[in-house]
């Protein structure tokens, strides 16, 4: 029975092979301690030790054990990688000179101009010890308003390390930064000047610059917010875009046309080898004599790689390149070109080459989309659609593409963004088409009359339909209900939920509803997801407590990313004022009680403040966001603890007792935060450990 259920799989092995390598991916990124050399070594001897016995043992057999190798492979593809991109981090603040040369221009959430530099000189620091990239936000009244790339600044700012989660289990940007190669990040509220004229560089550089006058050229020519998002959907430069009109495009589950990713790919690259296929079928000679599809596909291949060097290369991108690419060497191979298994190629290309990739949403929601697209038209083909009028069938195509594609990402876009847009597919019904059948193709003519300085024509149709796009996004997005929020998952739930869905696809034979059982697992284990009843910022700055009315905040100001980021989490967002008018916390000055069944949690805010209290204030456990010189009898989380523990998170146990997770000991002991040193790990306190803590350091305080 189980021979034979393993032997029908034979046809369909290759999908397995990218979820084998994602299996051992995720096993690197998840466990608590940087796995060393030795064992590393140990597991490479197992992967061959595999292989040898997939050629002995049973051939139904045989794929468990190549896939047990392949999960191996992942696992050292992703310590590879981590080691291969390791680069210098600041470990403190640093304020004072900075000098770069500028490698990307974007915008912060606060809206800022954002300057990505390289080549970093900071003030007494050794180069062996200078981050390889700094990221600084650009605020207050500058001298100079627009940036070029290449060219070499120089400013005075302020540097911090990239930051840990802002509560325990959430994103870790200090993950992100590290492989990116970003050493630091920051600000600056002074004019920033330039040092340097941009010098010849390589070809990279040159790119960048094109993309960004390219990017300039079309806002100039498209003032407003549909020349930002032509300038994105072009050229990647999303720096342009109005806080506002990005907010309606989410709501409406519309940015992903703002994102150069499988579509935009998708929609130019078919455009270019449909255009060239039939032009050339148009003249007998040539048709009659050259192989007309694999030239299309030829050429179609070479404008999706510019495309992608234009675009700036980012990771979706990348992704939708390698997909296009191997449905295009499909067309050349005469094999069929959008299959599972070219679906399976583009994913194993993909975490071969960026394995960090796995844990991003752009990944996980991409792939999704991909792979159920081309599962269920996979199956559709079973149908006779002959019988349909033919004015109907690219409608029907259009909405089963768009449901198939919102339902298949909806869990990992709620479980990254924690919102639901409930009115998208109608959203992505009135303006997806549009992008396929006008804007693109408008692009396409816009950049082939530039050098006849004519592409207004082509601009003039892309404004028509980006209006089009951005009036649907307003007023989807202005509907009542338009978005849902929904509490962050365990960790474990998006695994299961991936697992479900990729066995339902990939299984051969009546199994793969087991995956169907999985999701619904899943679905179940989300509902029960809770939130942490405390949570504290890394700084000590701010208190969030579960009240009656939601999560109460200690603050009305100050640490609105970190607060944005917890209520977002909760399923609730609303403004961090709002949250601090809640009930649920004590205030007087600049301390605040909180109550967690018998313990009471103190925050206290300022030097003054915590110089002038009382022993501890009454509280089981203090937090402060300074450095506390004094040992207090309870337990004490000032700003150096928490520099070692984290964003903190506390609970009751069933016993009643205090369990204490902190950020850093569920990150663990990673190249990424290893500049904190020792992480705190989290704890269970009692009320008869808090009793002796308290006699110890009391009995300490008197011998001194």
């Amino acid at each position: 029975m189980i021979e034979d259920a393993l032997l029908a799989q034979r046809g369909a092995l290759i999908g397995w092979v990218p979820v084998c390598l994602a299996l051992g991916i995720g096993w690197y990124f998840s466990v608590g301690e940087e796995p060393g050399a030795v064992f590393m070594a140990g597991i490479g001897i197992c992967a061959v030790v595999l292989l040898v016995l997939s050629r002995l043992v049973n051939v139904a057999y045989a794929p468990i054990m190549i896939g047990l190798m392949l999960v191996i492979a992942g696992a050292g593809l992703a310590k590879w990688r981590t080691m291969s991109v390791e680069a210098p981090t600041l470990g403190f603040r640093y304020y004072g000179p900075i000098e770069g040369r500028v490698v990307n221009i974007d915008r912060s959430a606060s809206d800022a101009t954002r300057l990505t530099l390289d080549r970093v000189v900071l003030e007494d620091f050794a180069p062996d010890r200078t981050p390889a990239r700094v990221r600084v936000s650009v605020h207050g009244t500058q001298v100079m308003t627009t940036f070029r790339p290449g060219e070499t600044l120089i400013m005075t700012g302020h540097l911090s390390p990239p930051a840990g989660p802002a509560e325990p289990g959430g994103f870790d940007f200090q993950r992100h930064a590290w492989f990116l190669e970003l050493g630091a990040v920051g600000y600056t509220r002074t004019a920033v000047l330039r040092l340097a004229e941009p010098a010849r560089a390589g070809w990279r550089m040159r790119i960048f610059a094109i993309r960004m006058a390219l990017s300039q050229a079309v806002q100039e020519a498209m003032p407003g917010d549909t020349g930002a998002f032509a300038a994105a959907i072009m050229t990647g430069d999303r720096s342009a875009m109005d806080q506002e009109a990005l907010a309606d495009l989410r709501a409406a589950n519309l940015a992903h046309l703002l994102a150069i990713s499988g579509l935009h790919m998708g929609l130019l690259t078919g455009f270019i080898f449909a255009v060239i296929r039939y032009g050339l079928a148009l003249v007998p000679w040539i048709a009659l004599r050259l192989p007309l599809k694999k030239i299309a596909a030829v050429c179609a291949l070479c404008v999706g790689a510019f495309y992608l060097a234009l675009s700036g290369g980012n990771v979706a991108t990348e992704r939708a390149f390698i997909m296009v690419a191997v449905m295009f060497v499909a067309v050349l191979l005469d094999r069929r070109a959008l299959t599972l298994r070219a679906v399976a190629m583009a994913a194993i290309i993909v975490l071969i080459w960026q394995p960090e990739a796995l844990t991003g949403p752009g990944f996980q929601m991409s792939f999704a989309a991909t792979t159920a697209l081309v599962a269920v038209f996979g199956y559709l083909r079973r149908f006779d659609m002959s019988r349909l009028p033919k004015w109907s069938r690219p409608i029907l195509s259009v909405v089963i593409s768009s449901f198939v594609a919102g339902l298949a990402t909806a869990p990992f876009a709620a479980a990254h963004f924690n919102q639901i847009a409930h009115y998208g597919l109608i959203a992505n019904l009135l303006s997806v088409p549009l992008m396929g059948v006008l804007v693109m193709p408008a692009a396409v003519l816009a950049v082939c009359l530039a050098p006849f300085g004519l592409w207004q024509v082509g601009l003039w149709f892309m404004d028509l339909g980006l209006r089009w796009i951005l009036f649907v996004a307003d007023h989807v997005a202005g509907q009542p209900g338009a978005v849902g929020h929904v509490v962050a998952p365990h960790w474990f739930v998006l695994p299961l939920v991936a697992t479900g869905l990729l066995v339902l696809i990939l299984w051969q034979g009546r199994g793969r509803f087991a995956g169907l059982v999985a999701v619904l697992i899943s679905g179940v284990l989300w509902q029960q997801s809770g939130r942490p009843a405390v949570l504290v910022a890394d700084t000590g700055a701010l208190l969030g407590v579960i009240g009656p009315d939601g999560r109460a905040l200690s603050s009305e100001s100050g640490s609105g990313f970190v607060a944005g980021i917890w209520l977002e989490n909760d399923g609730g967002p609303v403004e961090q004022a709002v949250a601090a008018a809640r009930n649920g916390l004590q205030r007087d000055g600049r301390v605040v009680r909180a109550m967690l069944g018998d313990w009471e949690i103190v925050q206290v805010s300022g030097k003054m403040a915590l110089a002038d209290l009382d022993g501890c204030g009454g509280a089981d456990v203090l937090i402060s966001n300074q450095v506390d010189p004094l040992s207090r009898p309870c337990t004490q989380y000032d700003l150096d603890d928490l520099r070692k523990s984290g964003a903190l998170a506390f609970d009751l146990t069933e016993h009643g007792d205090l369990q204490v997770t902190t950020a850093h000991g569920v990150a663990g002991n990673r190249p990424w935060n290893r500049r904190q040193g020792p992480a705190e790990p989290s704890r269970v306190l009692t009320k008869d450990q808090r009793a002796a803590e308290a006699t110890l350091v009391t009995e300490m305080t008197s011998r001194q």
